[in-house]
């Protein structure tokens, strides 16, 4: 553990932060085997934020799995979340020390680095920066949380207890790019059953597999021409594919079932609900042509599309942070899910903008630019300003 840096890490300075935190390994247990979870990330975390004049809480949402809930300002006025997680994924493959946040050629490298520690400095160092800057009328809420890699425990944990914000900011790797919107998923799973014989008798066999294939062929009718009708106006089309098969149990014989996994991206305004009935009546469908087809559906997991309108004032003000520090800016679609669409389904109007690139995120390679760091944070401390300061009458109109 590296304790004995944490002290030496300046106000508002988040590379530092961001280096801090990508040296302490942060695995989540329920992805990788051994992993050793958030306590001591979240801890370094704490205390550089109690150094920096935070009052900050670290709750433990199960058993070595904290969250830090970071507060700085002024409550009962104006109030905003930046919302971040602490969890990384395994680093099996990769290219680099995973841990050691080696500095080269303007970037950090290491595990974590672009999702999302150096979200989660640049939102504490924003805070940190915002409050010693200027006066805060209102109190930003930093949260940096447990397991979004996973089942997001976390961020759900917050939202349960009724933490709540006039809005939120998760810091999620966006290049810059303001992203009010990212797709849902719903994971279905769909047993096609058949009657097991010997490969001789066609007269009593029923082949679960090839009914599993004309499901899959109304599932391909479905991406190719259903599902191109639908938009999204910065996610583009929802989608479906296959993701996992299985069936059969030899050679000769009919198999008795087949078990096909399904994963459906959601565009807003699409439920796991709708999901579920669109998948009966394809089953419906192929049963009409096939007296013998019988099939079950269900869905085994699901997350909520995010959407907030880009006319939203989390977006203006962040548009209008972004213009006055010289920055272009760029609103586009997420196509990761993240906590923000638990955060949009409590009322907490929440967008994601943060350093780093998503296609780096769990990749062999894996680094952040210091400079988009650095950018990141001056764009936020001018918005948790506008929002919270002596400026937040901007954020009314």
């Amino acid at each position: 553990m590296h304790m004995s840096h944490v002290d030496r890490i300046a106000l508002g300075d988040a590379v530092a932060l961001t280096r801090e935190l990508v040296r302490i390994d942060s695995r989540n247990p329920s992805l990788v085997a051994g992993g050793v979870g958030e306590t001591a990330v979240a801890r370094a975390l704490a205390q550089v934020l109690e150094a920096w004049g935070f009052n900050v809480a670290m709750t433990d949402v199960m058993p070595g799995r904290p969250n830090v809930v970071a507060r700085i300002g002024v409550p009962g006025a104006r109030s905003l979340m930046f919302n971040g997680h602490l969890d990384v994924v395994g680093v099996d493959g990769m290219t680099h020390a995973p841990f050691d946040a080696s500095q080269t050629d303007g970037r950090i490298y290491g595990r974590g680095s672009s999702d999302m520690k150096a979200g989660v400095a640049a939102m504490c160092a924003a805070a940190g920066r915002a409050a010693n800057d200027g006066a805060l009328v209102g109190e930003v809420i930093v949260t940096a949380v447990a397991d979004e890699e996973y089942e997001s425990i976390g961020t759900r944990a917050l939202v349960s207890s009724g933490l709540r914000a006039d809005a939120a900011i998760v810091t999620e790797p966006t290049r810059l790019a303001i992203m009010p919107a990212h797709l849902g998923f719903v994971w279905i799973t769909v047993t096609t059953h058949g009657r097991a014989a010997h490969g001789s008798r066609w007269d009593i066999g029923v082949d679960a597999i090839r009914h599993a294939g004309l499901v899959l062929a109304e599932l391909d009718r479905m991406d190719t021409v259903e599902l191109t009708a639908r938009r999204h106006p910065l996610l583009g089309r929802p989608s479906v594919h296959a993701s996992l098969i299985e069936g059969g149990t030899g050679m000769s014989t009919y198999p008795d079932r087949c078990t096909l996994h399904i994963e459906r991206r959601t565009i807003p305004g699409e439920t796991a609900e709708g999901v579920r009935t669109e998948m009966e009546q394809l089953c419906a469908r192929v049963a009409h042509g096939r007296p013998n087809f019988r099939a079950d559906v269900s869905v085994t997991f699901s997350q909520l599309p995010s959407d907030v309108d880009v006319g939203a004032p989390v977006v203006r003000v962040l548009d209008g942070a972004l213009r006055a520090v010289g920055e272009t800016t760029r609103i586009e679609g997420m196509s990761a899910w993240t906590d923000a669409a638990l955060l949009n389904a409590a009322g907490i109007p929440a967008i994601c903008f943060g350093p780093g690139d998503i296609s780096l995120a769990h990749a062999a390679e894996e680094w952040v630019s210091t400079d988009e760091i650095e950018r990141a944070t001056t764009v936020l401390t001018r918005f948790a300003l506008t929002w919270c300061g002596g400026e937040g009458k901007a954020w009314r109109s």
